[in-house]
């Protein structure tokens, strides 16, 4: 075929694509430029409660736990939270929760308070090695890791949490776990199993040591390690073990005047290291954790904040039943803690025993409700009551709505 007879061909053939409306232009499209507000999320739950059903006393209060814990009680918003998380950039991820619903005491409820503001900085493209930089979680125990959306009790227990009020702190944490777990971390949260998240399988850290949203008072970091695992059984059953430790001196800011310390800043040694074996429920699961260490403690005897030691932890049992698209988890939990809580009035000393039983019912993705049976036996002693032991009984419900 000569020259001319190719160019006929080309002609007659944009004629009749003209002819049928067709557009032979080839129009070159730009790449999309995403826009920063494209990539970040936005989602939220909140959590309504009512504590007064079959209440037997009403003197029996948890301040770290829920506010709305006897007195008059009443429906009390225990969290609204919202979220806005993402990927800003291929090593850089950020996340940032509020909370809506925090209150101050139990008569100065729904502030606004930060929980949650940090960035992740990747090493690596897959994102296996991290450091965490802001207020997060402090990665110690389990339950306390674990979100109050998935967690199946009310509240966490005494033992882990007194640790770190609000489980969250501000500093710097590395975490380490190859892509393979960090799936695994995800499937445990997404699939309803009561995961803890994503804190690595090696984690290594400093923050302040007067827990969130307070001053440090003594310029001298808390240091955190943890190391876990989810091993995968043959029967495709997980297990995770977990050992963790923290070590750094705290100052007792709340006090009664006339209370007598160790020495004029009040400073402690806080020292605690705790062990975690977690059996995903698939169906049957099985959560405990045990911790022991040292902290400042009020002594009523003597009026002093004393420096002991301390000890305490918890078992959960938990059933997962799936009615066709409804979810049913049973639990029951017992917990004991005996020791001081540094981040309350005096350090104020407990000893905890508390059984809970109860169960979360999710009918639809958007709504749980958990209603749960506490019997409970609390001293807790400070400056103003030196002498303070409540036992009693209530039902307390809650519910729940995610977006």
């Amino acid at each position: 075929m000569n020259l001319k007879s190719l160019l006929f061909l080309i002609c007659c053939s944009l004629f009749i694509n003209l002819a049928n409306g067709q557009d032979t232009t080839t129009t070159l499209v730009p790449p999309k430029v995403e826009n920063w507000y494209e990539k970040i999320n936005i989602r939220g739950y909140a959590q309504l409660r009512y504590n007064g059903l079959l209440e037997t006393n009403p003197d029996l209060k948890c301040e770290q736990c829920d506010k709305s814990w006897g007195g008059n009680g009443g429906f009390f918003f225990r969290r609204i939270r919202l979220v806005f998380f993402g990927n800003v950039h291929e090593r850089v991820y950020i996340y940032i929760q509020p909370d809506l619903a925090s209150s101050a005491t139990s008569n100065n409820l729904h502030f606004t308070q930060i929980r949650d503001a940090y960035f992740d900085l990747a090493l690596d493209a897959k994102k296996e090695f991290r450091f965490r930089i802001g207020q997060s979680k402090v990665p110690f125990g389990f339950e306390n890791l674990q979100s109050s959306q998935n967690r199946l009790p009310l509240d966490r227990h005494d033992g882990l949490n007194s640790a770190v009020a609000n489980e969250r702190d501000i500093g710097m944490v590395f975490y380490w776990a190859p892509a393979k777990i960090r799936k695994r971390f995800s499937h445990l949260v997404r699939a309803g199993l009561k995961g803890s998240g994503d804190y690595g399988v090696f984690g290594l850290g400093a923050y302040n040591g007067q827990t969130a949203n307070k001053n440090e008072m003594n310029d001298e970091p808390h240091l955190v390690a943890r190391l876990t695992y989810p091993f995968e059984l043959k029967n495709k059953q997980i297990i995770e073990p977990s050992i963790q430790a923290f070590t750094g001196k705290s100052v007792v800011v709340s006090r009664t005047p006339g209370v007598i310390g160790i020495n004029d800043r009040f400073e402690y040694l806080d020292q605690r290291a705790a062990a975690t074996l977690v059996l995903y429920p698939q169906p049957f699961g099985i959560q405990m954790e045990y911790n022991i260490g040292t902290g400042p403690r009020y002594n009523p005897e003597t009026n002093t904040i004393e420096q002991r030691q301390l000890q305490g932890g918890y078992a959960t049992v938990s059933y997962f039943l799936r009615l066709k698209d409804q979810i049913l988890i049973p639990f029951s939990r017992y917990h004991y803690y005996e020791g001081g809580k540094k981040h309350e009035l005096d350090s104020r000393s407990y000893k905890v025993n508390e059984f809970e039983i109860g169960a979360e019912w999710q009918p639809i993705k958007n709504f749980e409700l958990v209603v749960m049976y506490t019997i409970s036996d609390r001293r807790f002693e400070d400056a103003v009551n030196p002498s303070n032991l409540q036992s009693g009984r209530l039902l307390r419900i809650q519910a729940q709505f995610n977006f």
